[in-house]
């Protein structure tokens, strides 16, 4: 609970509020049976029309305060709940934010998707439910008891009978529904991550005509998930039933037993009338409460869910930064013998022992086979992921010793996968510089050769953009995306790949503007295309994860063997589509 005292602490008047208000209810509902019997037993036997009246009134006024007492419990606590899972969603939100991509890796989307969303719903759920049964219910039970024997320990004795067993049988499907629930929550992780890819990857999708297929993954993601609601759900299913005949069968003992005793003049009528509503007070409490404990079951496997991320140790922090307030000033980068992993392991390398160094403006290409680590590279000297062994160091500095926003805050990047968000082609170009002026992105859209065309669309810059930048073609995507890199203006640019749906003609067109407008600028390119590469002042060869040499084109086409085979290889194909 210390975990989440902050998020009811600027609450904390609703959450006290809610359950005492619902202390009117039960009072009201403790004390109507007992105004009923007085009505039978001196009103009514007594034929005196004045005490029915006068009790009648105290019994609608009863009701009134009651009524008033449980909108108000249902206000605070629906405030209460309502407030306290939202900045619970909002820090479990921002948490998500901080994850580093090792962490994310940790995670499918669409398991975040749930604990953020019907996770964080389940827990709202039962807060709300539970303030508003906190006192009730206890005090239901309690009021009842103390009535109950009140007015005939004998008869009251009946639901002490009753009451352990019920105990003991909510105990029972309490213990047995937590897993269920858990296996619930986990389907629908499943069933959301395959909505979600499905969806995303729509196009595939019907360009290889796999829609078949997909249906046939739904549909067992979907059958999977109603076999494990049905799992879970029958728990509660058998939960009311069970109560239910446990209530009549107490009821009809009480009644039964209660007859015999009135028969011998022992009790009023009346006090039988009161009595048979405080036992069903008494069992109906006990039933509000297993409800509770039930919900509560499945709270705690999302719980357990949430408390998984809030838990999680982010790898990728400004904890060792040195120099919090450092920014990127040259774009000077240095590999020192670095090996990188993926895992958290040093087996498996993805790069092993890499010693590179680049001057600033320095325009630096990486060529090599898919696999070959190029992409790992590059993502080393922004942090998005941090090395294994040795140092990558920015201006003299190891990264780690930058605090990240202000790292990255100095490293432009196109990464291989485009994403545009959706919002107009501006709002999407402002992620560069929010307070960018409208000259300084037209310019740099003009940079990335994309202006032509946004002003070729019929409102320009203000045209909307389709989710992942689904209306706009390939090469447009990639041209957005490098303007949106330009307009940052940083230190140092990375180019993952980014011009390999342009044609050459415009790739030519960027590759100049990057000399000129960029001269200061350190670039780094990653192509698969030496055409992209060859006039850089510096090309690596990766493969399998080493460098297989270094050197500008002219040197590495006279000594690199590698280098030549993909060099003349390219030029086949380009000469036979002539």
């Amino acid at each position: 609970m210390k975990r989440y005292q902050p998020y009811i602490s600027p609450y904390i008047s609703a959450f006290i509020l809610a359950p005492v208000l619902m202390i009117t209810e039960v009072l009201g509902e403790i004390m109507l049976p007992k105004m009923m019997s007085l009505i039978i037993n001196n009103g009514v036997a007594n034929r005196d029309t004045g005490y029915i009246l006068m009790m009648g009134i105290a019994m609608v006024l009863t009701a009134m305060i009651m009524a008033v007492g449980g909108i108000g419990g249902a206000y605070f606590s629906a405030k209460a709940s309502i407030s306290f899972t939202s900045d619970l969603r909002q820090d479990l939100f921002e948490k998500v934010q901080k994850f580093s991509f090792q962490n994310i890796d940790d995670f499918s989307t669409g398991s975040l998707v749930t604990r953020l969303t019907n996770d964080i719903q389940q827990i709202q759920n039962v807060t709300m439910m539970g303030l508003r049964m906190m006192f009730r219910a206890p005090g239901m039970l309690i009021g009842a008891l103390i009535m109950a024997f009140l007015m005939n320990a004998r008869l009251a004795a009946v639901i002490l009978v009753v009451i352990p067993l019920l105990t003991l049988a909510i105990a029972v499907i309490l213990r047995t529904a937590y897993p269920r629930f858990e296996g619930m929550q986990k389907a629908i992780d499943t069933l959301n991550n395959g909505i979600q890819e499905a969806l995303t990857n729509v196009r595939v999708i019907k360009s290889f005509v796999r829609e078949d297929h997909e249906k046939e993954k739904f549909r067992q993601a979907n059958h999977d998930l109603k076999k494990a609601s049905l799992g879970a759900l029958n728990v509660v299913i058998t939960t009311m039933p069970v109560m239910m005949l446990a209530m009549n069968i107490t009821t009809l003992a009480v009644v039964w037993y209660g007859g015999n005793i009135i028969i011998d003049g022992g009790m009023p009528v009346g006090d039988l009338t009161a009595f048979t509503t405080y036992i069903v007070q008494i069992l109906m409490s006990l039933m509000m409460l297993s409800m509770v404990f039930l919900q509560s079951s499945r709270a705690m496997a999302c719980v357990k869910r949430i408390n998984e991320i809030m838990d999680v140790e982010i790898d990728l922090t400004d904890e060792q930064a040195a120099y919090p307030k450092l920014q990127v000033k040259e774009g000077r980068v240095e590999f020192k013998d670095v090996c990188f992993s993926y895992g958290k392991t040093k087996d498996n390398l993805v790069l092993e022992h890499l010693n590179i160094c680049v001057e600033p403006g320095q325009t630096i290409g990486i060529i090599g086979a898919t696999g070959s680590g190029k992409t790992s590279l590059v993502q080393l000297i922004p942090r998005l992921y941090d090395v294994t062994s040795g140092q990558v160091l920015v201006d003299g500095v190891d990264v780690r010793e930058y605090s990240l926003e202000n790292l990255r805050s100095g490293v432009g990047m196109v990464l291989q996968k485009n994403v545009l968000f959706s919002g107009t082609i501006e709002e999407n170009l402002r992620w560069g510089d929010e307070d960018a002026s409208m000259e300084e992105i037209q310019k740099a859209a003009d940079s990335a050769q994309a202006d032509s065309f946004i002003t070729a669309f019929p409102k320009g810059y203000n045209s909307g953009i389709g989710q992942g930048g689904s209306n706009v073609s390939g090469g447009q995507k990639q041209r957005l995306c490098i303007a949106r890199a330009l307009l940052k203006n940083p230190k140092i640019l990375i180019l993952d790949d980014s011009t390999s749906a342009v044609d050459t003609a415009t790739e030519a067109k960027i590759r100049e503007c990057f000399r000129t407008s960029l001269k200061n600028t350190t670039k780094f390119i990653i192509a698969q295309r030496i055409g992209s590469v060859e006039n850089a002042d510096q090309i690596i060869v990766l493969d399998e994860g080493r460098i297989t040499a270094i050197g500008t084109h002219r040197e590495l086409l006279k000594d690199c063997e590698a280098y030549q085979e993909i060099y003349y290889s390219q030029r086949e194909k380009e000469e036979a589509g002539a």
